[in-house]
């Protein structure tokens, strides 16, 4: 039996792995930048001392205690970096306050030169790293960054806004792609749902009535994190189809804004009613369509994706308001 680090100690194995794999990718990124560097980005200032002077420098005039609680950082410390930026002349004189922390800061002309070279500098070597990626691999990156920032900063996840567009070129493979991971990362079904999703979008594209048919793609800071489907069922009918949303941005309403549109827009089209198939493990869907009015109208037990399910059809009457 193998003794646990008293460092472990009430950790899981997954967790563990989890760190880990932070930890590898801190190694990886802090590296890439040269923020170890000691000199870096070619400049008299540590990465510390050059967010400090970034937050002067935007907020035009400041104080220690905005800048504490901006950063994060201790007070001690952010005392001795100021009493260095004085000896370097790179902050304006201030007349006496009592309390350090309140007594205002701001760049001398000396402190706002060194600080523009800086940015200067960062820019040039940000702009090197990119230039070898190619395009579309700088969007899917640029995407990655801000989903990091939303599932780490709770509060901005909560404010981020969201859009909805229409079908372009890649979407389909995409909604495809993340269909089939979510279902099985979730559910546990196989490739043949996958196969299905594949064949429904298909069939829309090839088929696509585009005065009784739409699709709606859900976007934030430039990624797709949700999509739905009005198809043609018959003249009187609309399907709702293969409604989705990522797991990191569910909680703000995209569900159920997706699923206003879809049945507006069936409405407006002259459809009298809606119905789609779903089934009875996909709860939050199943809440989302029953808060818009539709009825279970049919179950049926079936074995699909390799799982044991119960589907279910439901449906909306589109006459009234």
């Amino acid at each position: 039996m193998t003794a646990t680090s008293p460092h472990h100690a009430g950790i899981g194995e997954q967790t563990r792995h989890q760190i880990e794999s932070v930890r590898e990718f801190n190694r990886f990124y802090t590296r890439l930048i040269g923020v170890l560097n000691r000199d870096y980005l070619d400049s008299p200032f540590s990465l510390a001392e050059g967010r400090v002077l970034m937050e002067v420098y935007y907020r035009k005039t400041t104080t220690a205690s905005v800048i504490i609680q901006a950063l994060g950082i201790d007070a001690g410390y952010l005392s001795r970096m100021l009493r260095g930026f004085e000896r370097r002349s790179l902050l304006a004189k201030a007349g006496s306050v009592d309390d350090g922390r309140q007594k205002p800061l701001s760049l001398s002309r000396t402190g706002r030169k060194a600080f523009e070279a800086l940015e200067a500098r960062q820019r040039e070597v940000l702009a090197k790293t990119l230039k070898p990626v190619a395009s579309h691999r700088r969007t899917q990156l640029i995407g990655s960054m801000h989903r990091i920032q939303r599932i780490l900063d709770a509060p901005a996840e909560n404010r981020a806004p969201y859009t909805f567009r229409s079908l372009r070129p890649g979407d389909i493979g995409w909604v495809t792609h993340r269909q089939g991971i979510i279902y099985y990362e979730e559910y546990g079904w196989d490739e043949r749902f996958e196969a299905l999703c594949g064949e429904i979008l298909a069939h829309f594209v090839q088929n696509l009535d585009a005065k009784r048919e739409r699709a709606w793609i859900a976007e934030r800071d430039g990624e797709i994190v949700g999509s739905i489907f009005c198809v043609r069922k018959s003249a009187a009918v609309a399907q709702l189809r293969l409604l989705y949303v990522e797991p990191t941005t569910r909680g703000l309403g995209i569900g159920t804004r997706l699923v206003d549109e879809c049945v507006d827009f069936a409405r407006r089209a002259g459809y009298r009613r809606m119905m789609l198939w779903t089934n009875s493990v996909l709860d939050s869907a199943r809440r989302i369509y029953e808060r818009k009015g539709f009825g279970l109208v049919k179950e049926e037990r079936h074995h699909s994706f390799g799982k044991n399910l119960v589907g279910q059809n439901w449906e909306l009457d589109l006459r009234g308001s």
